[in-house]
C-alpha cells in the first residue's frame, strides 16, 4: 500500500514528495516477489539489501532506481498491515492507506517535516470527509 505523502497525494492531496513511501506486507514470499518488481523497473539491489526486503527490515530505503523508493514494514502509528489493509482505499488500481493512517504515522514519527505538514493533511482529511456527504 502506498503511505505518507505519497499515499496522500494519491488520494488528491496538493503537495510534492521527495519520494514514494510504500508499507509492504511482510512475508518471505511477498519479500521475494517486491524484489523482482523492484529490479523489473530498474533497481539495483544488492544481496543485502534483498536479504533486508525479504525478511521485512523495519525500514528499507531505495536509491538505486528511476526514483527514490522508503519501504517501511513497520509505519509508525500503525499496528500491522492487515489492520491498515482493512481501512485502505483503491485509486485507479492502487491500494493506498487511508487518510487516517497517514497522518497517525506522521503524528507517531514527530519528525520536523511530519509536523510541518500535519496541519494541512488534517484538513485534506476534513476535506475529504465532507466531499463524501
Amino acid at each position: 500500500m502506498f503511505i505518507g505523502k505519497a499515499g496522500a497525494i494519491i488520494l488528491g492531496f496538493p503537495d510534492t514528495t521527495q519520494d514514494v513511501d510504500v508499507f509492504p506486507s511482510k512475508g518471505a514470499d511477498n519479500g521475494s516477489r517486491l524484489v523482482l518488481a523492484l529490479r523489473e523497473i530498474g533497481f539495483s539491489i544488492s544481496p543485502e539489501r534483498e536479504a533486508d526486503i525479504v525478511r521485512g527490515k523495519d525500514f528499507v530505503e531505495l536509491k538505486d532506481g528511476p526514483f527514490d523508493v522508503d519501504l517501511i514494514f513497520a509505519p509508525d502509528g500503525i499496528e500491522t498491515f492487515e489492520e491498515a489493509w482493512t481501512r485502505h482505499l483503491e485509486v485507479e488500481g492502487y491500494a493506498v492507506c487511508s487518510i487516517d493512517d497517514i497522518i497517525a504515522s506522521k503524528q507517531a514519527a514527530n519528525r520536523q517535516k511530519d509536523r510541518d505538514s500535519l496541519g494541512r493533511l488534517m484538513e485534506f482529511r476534513e476535506y475529504l470527509r465532507r466531499k463524501k456527504t
